[in-house]
């Protein structure tokens, strides 16, 4: 799979698989969330304008992905922005993090889908056997 953060996208019927990699689960996490983004826009077309705080909780480190992702969508969707840039840490059950970017601009950014929501599909977070992690799921579109 080769090193190095980066994110990409797998098919799924009807919806779209997220995936991030990086070298700590962290990094999977906000690579995640970039490929996320990279579902409705180039990330790298993302001013970082704006931070927005995030948090999530969840019961293990798949539900927590859920989580994270659930709450990125939420804050695009409430505050009708696109993010580009992520960092996120761990706390007991949960995480919490930070979003950067900026308002929807349609003749810019020409949003191609809204993302609804993250789905248990192909729900994972794990470690590789590269030692690399990777965080993945479906989001509904």
């Amino acid at each position: 799979m080769g090193t190095g953060p980066r994110w990409e996208h797998f098919d799924h019927v009807g919806d779209v698989g997220v995936r991030g990699i990086g070298g700590s689960k962290a990094e999977a996490f906000v690579q995640a969330a970039i490929a996320l983004t990279a579902v409705i826009t180039d990330p790298a077309g993302v001013r970082p304008e704006r931070r927005v705080d995030l948090a999530a909780e969840g019961g293990d480190d798949d539900l927590l992905l859920l989580g994270w992702l659930d709450a990125v969508i939420y804050a695009m969707a409430t505050r009708r922005m696109l993010f580009g840039a992520f960092e996120l840490g761990f706390t007991p059950g949960g995480v919490e993090g930070h979003a950067w970017g900026e308002a929807v601009d349609v003749a810019r950014h020409q949003p191609v889908v809204e993302v609804k929501a993250a789905t248990f599909a192909e729900l994972a977070v794990r470690r590789l056997p590269d030692g690399q992690w990777l965080a993945q799921c479906v989001v509904d579109v």
